[in-house]
């Protein structure tokens, strides 16, 4: 495939585009597909009795506090040349005949790039925030561009038991991807509200579970609790459903496993309550990409992922949403290196798979460095503290 050019002009309007689809949530400015539909009649009636939902819009329990419109454009306009890769990535090429059988450890979590994971856990299958698009984007033609195939055609997936979305935002929630899965006769689950996306899309009724903060559901003999987030919600450009659904993380409790997915958020108290309720847990995939200071509320950044895992107790710890779409203004190897630098002062596990490659937490690969040197920013360079915690942490 082709990759995107450091021509100057070119990377600041795919910037742009970038901050508008993906990193302010003003997603789209037309009643495309796209958006799906935003909840109406009996299901808005249904979400209004969440304690997470008033005046016609969910909210964050602390509360997130976003900087600057204008000055978010600005930096866009001048990020540097190292934000998306100059060579391609290699990636590991998986096929249906790699998961033809459980993994015998009972547990097995694959990077498929971006948040997209298969989680294999206790004899179920469970597919997370799947996006097989090319662009996190209503349009084929503008957006955020992925930097390398996913390593696995969807046709070449294993039998699926069930998808968990973690909220609508395009890089997270993709109709093509829906609309395959759903043919195959899936279980979504997915927070509130984000089931009349779906139902847009023909997903039947009967595949849909919508699920509040803390609410439970099973899969099999895995029980799934939706968790909070600190976050926001959205796919239309005029904002007019800007946090009508919700947003969340999950825990998946096996018999015998437990696996934590934050989704996307920023840092806050919640994290605690999510380990001594659910945890500890065997693996974490925790949120690490497209932070900056002027959304500090909403994305943690590598330094507060590592004390998020270590809140929730993680285990082996396992970094998503990095290093597949150009969706913030650092350079793209950058997460993980701060990543690193961070967990240095630290007694944890984790490991940072290449796309495609497979980890069992009872026996993690080495931790091996995959992708190149380019320069980054270190943190006390560029902080990332989210706002409200100065009483917690």
């Amino acid at each position: 495939m082709k990759y995107l050019p450091s021509n100057k002009p070119l990377r600041v309007l795919l910037a742009l585009v970038a901050l508008l689809f993906c990193s302010a949530g003003a997603l789209m400015a037309n009643a495309d597909s796209a958006v799906g539909n935003a909840p109406a009649g009996p299901r808005l009636e249904q979400i209004s009795t969440s304690k997470n939902f008033r005046d016609g819009h969910f909210f964050n329990a602390l509360p997130a506090i976003e900087g600057p419109y204008f000055e978010m454009v600005k930096r866009f306009a001048t990020s540097g040349e190292d934000a998306v890769p100059k060579e391609p990535i290699l990636i590991l090429e998986r096929h249906k005949s790699d998961f033809d059988e459980l993994p015998s450890s009972g547990l097995r979590i694959t990077w498929l790039g971006h948040s997209t994971n298969l989680v294999e856990i206790d004899g179920q299958r469970i597919l997370l925030d799947p996006v097989w698009a090319e662009r996190t984007s209503p349009f084929t033609w503008a957006g955020p561009k992925r930097f390398f195939e996913v390593p696995i055609k969807l046709d070449e997936l294993p039998p699926i038991d069930a998808v968990l979305i973690s909220h609508d935002h395009y890089d997270h929630l993709d109709q093509m991807t829906v609309e395959y899965l759903a043919k195959k006769g899936v279980l979504f689950i997915v927070p509130l509200g984000v089931g009349a996306r779906l139902e847009a899309w023909a997903v039947k009724t009967e595949q849909i579970k919508e699920v509040d903060w803390w609410q439970k559901t099973k899969v099999g003999d895995i029980e799934i609790s939706a968790t909070p987030a600190r976050h926001f919600s959205g796919r239309s450009i005029v904002m007019t459903d800007r946090d009508a659904t919700l947003w969340a993380g999950f825990a998946m409790i096996g018999p015998t496993h437990r696996v934590y997915y934050s989704g996307d958020t920023g840092m806050f108290p919640g994290f605690k309550e999510i380990g001594e309720r659910l945890g500890p847990f065997d693996a974490a995939l925790i949120e690490v990409g497209a932070y900056d200071s002027l959304w500090a509320d909403v994305h943690l950044g590598p330094e507060q992922a590592v004390q998020a895992f270590q809140d929730v107790k993680g285990g082996l710890l396992l970094p998503v949403h990095w290093g597949t779409f150009n969706l913030a203004i650092h350079n793209w190897t950058e997460p993980v290196e701060r990543l690193m630098a961070a967990a240095t002062t630290t007694d944890i596990a984790m490991v940072i798979p290449r796309p495609g490659q497979s980890t069992a937490p009872s026996n993690p690969p080495e931790l091996v460095k995959w992708w190149p040197d380019v320069p980054w920013e270190t943190a006390a360079e560029s902080p990332v503290v989210s706002s409200g915690l100065a009483h917690n942490h």
